[in-house]
């Protein structure tokens, strides 16, 4: 390992497994995200979620900078904020992190030619299918393309694309999500796509989890809520007290109350918000429905809702009106730690459970004592 978190920080986490054994479980976790340290060029297999207004420089540096790769949420940025935001994160760590850009961003030509001028190496694009032209525009900048993926028939066209690595995500994580669970999505991908490393997101708290979507051949894992109240992060105290209290059922996604006016899912902790949302769709279909409001008018009226609640609730701290994105992985957020703390702790984790598997596998290969009978063989 190089600089950042290897066994020798680990060693000292409480769940780091003692005993002889210990090289050996380094080892096996070694081998299981080989492929993702290889891709990521870090120490740790582990993605940080983009998170708009939290993904920023300050959260980002501290990610790669404790082993980790952290990702800057470009989100609605200009070229010209994004190429200060990269500068930024560059002062904060010579450790590898790249940049989420959104496909149907207006200006994503000019933001990929921003990340390729100051050399990132890893432009990971969401929100869609991208374009040929820009996985290639990317490519030909030398950066390695990550694109999400929300079943294996989207994957493969994807890896036919030229992608370089796919993060598979399901509806446990945390902001805009898909239909499909998790578990599903790694059990419908891994085991039937190996041209490119897959890295699974949503839902990952805690270190076993994440060693059981290597064993099943992810080659790493991203996680997002468990960075929100980081020490580095830069989210309101309100925002991470909620957080911090929250249980995972009360991360929930949003509701479509018509068809015919379509709601993009967002999961988010439950609050007056969300309560107000579904009032506002009731009376916006109400009034579309007595012809005072085209459908048009009627579905921008609902699509405004929630402009500008999550810089209101991350920055401002407005848990009230505010939009408090966060995945079910966040009954794991108990407290404020570092960003270098919880990387050990789930590693930690990981090495722990293989730790008390190997020691159960030494136990069973021990010979058996010999059975004790009151007879000596046929003839006692």
């Amino acid at each position: 390992m190089t600089k950042g978190t290897g066994p020798a920080d680990l060693a000292a986490g409480p769940a780091t497994p003692p005993g002889a054994g210990q090289e050996r479980v380094y080892a096996e976790l070694e081998r299981l995200w080989a492929r993702g340290r290889e891709i990521l060029g870090c120490d740790l297999a582990i993605m940080g979620g983009a998170m708009t207004w939290v993904s920023e420089r300050n959260l980002v540096g501290a990610i790669s900078e404790a082993g980790g790769f952290g990702v800057i949420a470009s989100g609605s940025m200009s070229p010209v904020l994004l190429s200060s935001e990269i500068r930024a994160t560059q002062a904060m760590t010579t450790r590898p992190f790249g940049v989420n850009l959104i496909t149907l961003h207006p200006e994503l030509p000019e933001l990929i030619d921003v990340c390729a001028a100051h050399r990132i190496g890893h432009v990971v694009l969401a929100g869609g299918l991208p374009s040929n032209a820009a996985v290639n525009r990317i490519k030909r900048s030398g950066a390695r393309v990550f694109c999400f993926a929300p079943a294996l028939g989207f994957a493969r066209k994807l890896v036919r694309m030229g992608v370089d690595a796919i993060v598979i995500e399901g509806n446990e994580a945390g902001g805009h999500i898909g239909p499909v669970s998790t578990g599903v999505l790694a059990q419908e991908i891994l085991p039937h796509l190996d041209e490119v490393p897959v890295f699974v997101a949503g839902g990952i708290g805690r270190g076993e989890a994440m060693l059981a979507y290597l064993e099943m051949g992810a080659a790493g894992v991203q996680l997002g809520t468990r960075f929100v109240c980081a020490h580095e992060s830069i989210a309101h105290p309100r925002f991470k007290r909620a957080f911090i209290g929250a249980a995972a059922r009360d991360a929930v996604a949003s509701v479509q109350l018509d068809p015919r006016f379509p709601v993009i899912p967002v999961r988010a902790l439950n609050n007056p918000a969300t309560e107000q949302f579904v009032a506002v769709q009731r009376g916006v279909i109400g009034r579309f429905t007595r012809g005072e409001l085209s459908q048009k008018a009627a579905q921008l009226e609902i699509e405004h809702f929630w402009a500008g609640a999550l810089r209101r609730a991350v920055i401002d701290g407005d848990i009230e009106a505010g939009s408090l994105m966060a995945g079910q992985s966040v009954g794991f957020v108990t407290r404020e730690q570092s960003t270098a703390e919880i990387l050990q702790e789930l590693v930690g984790q990981a090495l722990a459970a293989l730790a008390a598997r190997s020691d159960q596998t030494d136990h069973r290969a021990l010979p058996s004592p010999p059975a004790c009978s009151g007879r000596q063989g046929v003839n006692g």
